[in-house]
């Protein structure tokens, strides 16, 4: 059975969880099939991915009945080949993934969500690390891109306390790029992701290993990165397509090369 709705539009990979009656809560099957979708996206025909929800939801994160019961599948299984996985395939995809967050993101399916490079959200939307209100710890990367997100402070109370966050206040403090109305969230989300498919994809891969390196380095050594990688984007036709439209005062019509 399938859980990803997965549809390709000018160059931008739709995957929609799709676990509607389950809140697109992550079973094995569906963990499996996002990473699966993650590897297809490598592909040169594909320069951007679009990852919203099904429904009302985004995701409530891990399915609850996967812990329990005979069949249940230990927690260490679970982040080794389910989430961690799909982490890693986020951040090591070398164009930009942007999360529509359509509804609910709570526990992975949050961090699954503010792991992305640009997060969207319909102002019904709501964001929650509702670990602690079950005696675990923030995984999927919590712990690593909130406190770098919204500050040490405000990281540490939300994983503590477990407080729902709105899509507005997520925008005001810092978490996410922007929200918009619901009726307006569908259209102004697929907006940007056509957006970052016509922009010169390998100047954007460039930018996600420049900013996943910087969460590392000191301050001379990321200017050294820069270095090395301004003069492969200076290598690229993109970059020159980009002076000759710039020159001749047109729209540059970048091909990803």
């Amino acid at each position: 059975m399938s859980f990803l709705l997965q549809e390709v539009n000018q160059q931008v990979c739709f995957l929609t969880l799709h676990r509607p009656d389950k809140l697109n809560s992550f079973n094995r099957d569906m963990s499996l099939q996002l990473q699966a979708a993650l590897d297809e996206c490598k592909s040169d025909s594909i320069r951007c991915v679009y990852l919203t929800g099904s429904g009302t939801a985004f995701s409530a994160g891990q399915d609850i009945g996967e812990l329990v019961g005979e069949n249940k599948i230990e927690i260490k299984k679970i982040l080794s080949e389910h989430f961690n996985p799909i982490i890693l395939r986020i951040r090591k995809l070398e164009k930009p993934v942007v999360a529509a967050v359509n509804g609910v993101a709570a526990g992975a399916g949050a961090n699954i969500a503010l792991c992305c490079d640009v997060v969207v959200a319909a102002r019904s939307a709501s964001f929650i690390q509702a670990f602690s209100k079950i005696g675990l710890v923030p995984d999927s990367g919590g712990t690593y891109f909130l406190p770098r997100l919204i500050g040490w402070q405000k990281a540490s109370a939300l994983c503590m306390l477990g407080e729902k966050v709105s899509a507005e206040e997520a925008e005001r403090t810092g978490m996410i790029y922007k929200v918009w109305d619901d009726t307006l969230f569908a259209e102004e989300s697929k907006h940007i992701a056509y957006r970052l498919a016509a922009l010169p994809t390998k100047a954007l891969a460039y930018t996600k290993r420049l900013l996943n390196m910087s969460l590392h380095s000191s301050l001379e050594e990321q200017l050294g990165e820069e270095d090395v990688f301004q003069q492969r984007a200076a290598a690229t036709e993109d970059y020159q397509e980009g002076i000759r439209a710039f020159l001749e005062k047109r729209t540059p019509r970048f091909k990803g090369k």
